[in-house]
């Protein structure tokens, strides 16, 4: 849910201790077994297409890969790139039926997590990037906290270990979007702590604005500002143990409580009434048509933002809970590039997957109005609102302030969280009934850990 050294292009590189493996009978490599050799000669592939599937959909993604795609094909003619764009909630439905498929492509945006990469690696549909990595120096490049989202052990039980199993682009942040315009008229200054932003939210109402503007159909973005708001609450480091399976439970106070400002929010009118019937992609549609006086979501909607309204949006990480204190958010990295196992074509991808999260992918990311997951060699954010993200993502790294995704907990806590909270947001069902919910697939998923 993120989501971006010199490089020694051998012609050929022998990697000692890769596990070698035939080509499968459809020119694939069969059980996403990592591959003993490894060609960085793209121009010697002969004539390829590469079939790519991304979601990289919004207004600045899709200029950003629009242009990488192009830059790749520029400098390797004889490869053409078959891109197959998807929103994320459509990729999420369709990736896995693709990838068992007799003809699936072959790079691939996989989600980081137990359901999605970590099902996608225990079923050897991804292949293992550890030897292209000892060519390209992905792991060099990034810092190991970013790289260790994108790896896997072989089972797919545990993330953070094992094989890489795929790069980013982008950095991620979910925060805090500000109509300013709205925000002045209201009389109402840049909210400094938490229970100053609920203030505010009591004030937009109080004077017939809608304080929250929310897209909630898909139910993860339920899930996002529940994390939002639980960060808050609970603190950054009990809910990466939550997550990460080393302590917590979903039911202890702090979590319950978030869930009860949730459904606070919902029952004061903070939301739009139909919330839960309106796609999560037309919530900065509705945003920019001046819906809302704050909207909760990720940086990726900044760049379309900032062309619609300009100097109106502004953006700004959650405010801590004491003024002055460092500020904590979900985020992390876009979704990475994967190559998958059955590709006819891996050294070729290989190829793609790191020319577009180079240093000079990472001036485009720049240029498009998108967040580099690392900092980018020559150019900076000329818009406010871009601006006002680049310097969100400086202080949370700065401050250790990121904490991952929360679906990433269990393999189905998309459905066992952000159900319950869809129904907690319609005022049909408790907090405590809600995280119970969660609890309970937690403590099956970890039983089997």
């Amino acid at each position: 849910m993120l989501k971006p050294v010199g490089r020694l292009l051998a012609a050929s590189v022998l990697v000692a201790g890769a596990v070698a493996c035939a080509p499968g009978a459809d020119g694939g490599r069969p059980g996403g077994r990592a591959p003993s050799e490894v060609s960085t000669e793209v121009a010697k592939a002969g004539q390829v297409t590469l079939t790519v599937w991304d979601q990289e959909v919004q207004g600045g993604q899709r200029a950003q890969i629009e242009r990488l795609n192009a830059g790749f094909q520029a400098k390797y003619p004889n490869v053409r790139i078959h891109r197959v764009a998807r929103s994320f909630s459509d990729l999420q439905k369709t990736l896995r039926l693709a990838l068992s498929g007799g003809d699936p492509p072959d790079v691939v945006q996989a989600n980081q997590g137990y359901a999605s990469m970590g099902q996608f690696v225990k079923a050897g549909m991804l292949l293992p990037l550890t030897p292209y990595d000892r060519v390209y120096g992905w792991r060099k490049r990034y810092p190991k906290a970013l790289t260790d989202l994108n790896s896997v052990s072989p089972d797919g039980r545990s993330i953070g270990t094992g094989d890489l199993y795929g790069v980013s682009l982008n950095g991620e942040i979910v925060g805090i979007y500000v109509n300013r315009e709205k925000l002045a008229r209201l009389g109402i200054g840049p909210p400094r702590t938490w229970a100053e932003f609920e203030r505010a939210l009591a004030a937009a109402k109080g004077k017939g604005e809608l304080p929250v503007v929310f897209g909630n159909l898909e139910k993860l973005p339920a899930m996002q500002t529940y994390g939002v708001i639980q960060d808050q609450l609970a603190g950054k480091d009990p809910v990466r143990s939550l997550i990460f399976g080393t302590g917590g439970k979903w039911t202890d106070g702090p979590n319950v409580q978030a869930a009860r400002t949730l459904a606070d929010w919902a029952e004061r009118g903070y939301f739009n009434k139909d919330a839960n019937a309106v796609k999560w992609d037309d919530t900065p549609v509705d945003f920019a048509k001046g819906q809302g006086v704050f909207m909760i979501g990720g940086n990726w909607w900044a760049a379309d933002l900032q062309k619609k309204m300009g100097a109106k949006a502004g953006f700004m990480a959650p405010p801590p809970a004491q003024a002055g204190a460092p500020p904590t958010t979900m985020g992390g990295e876009s979704l990475p590039f994967s190559i998958t196992s059955k590709s006819r074509h891996p050294d070729v991808a290989a190829a793609y997957i790191d020319y577009i999260t180079s240093p000079q992918a990472m001036d485009v990311s720049v240029e498009t109005g998108n967040l580099p997951a690392l900092a980018a060699p020559s150019k900076r954010p000329e818009g406010a609102l871009t601006k006002d993200v680049a310097a969100a993502w400086a202080e949370l790294s700065k401050g250790d302030g990121i904490t991952p995704y929360i679906d990433y907990a269990t393999p189905g806590l998309a459905d066992t969280l952000g159900g319950p909270l869809q129904e907690l947001i319609a005022g049909r069902t408790t907090p405590e009934k809600a995280l119970e919910a969660a609890q309970r697939d937690y403590e099956e998923f970890l039983k089997g850990k």
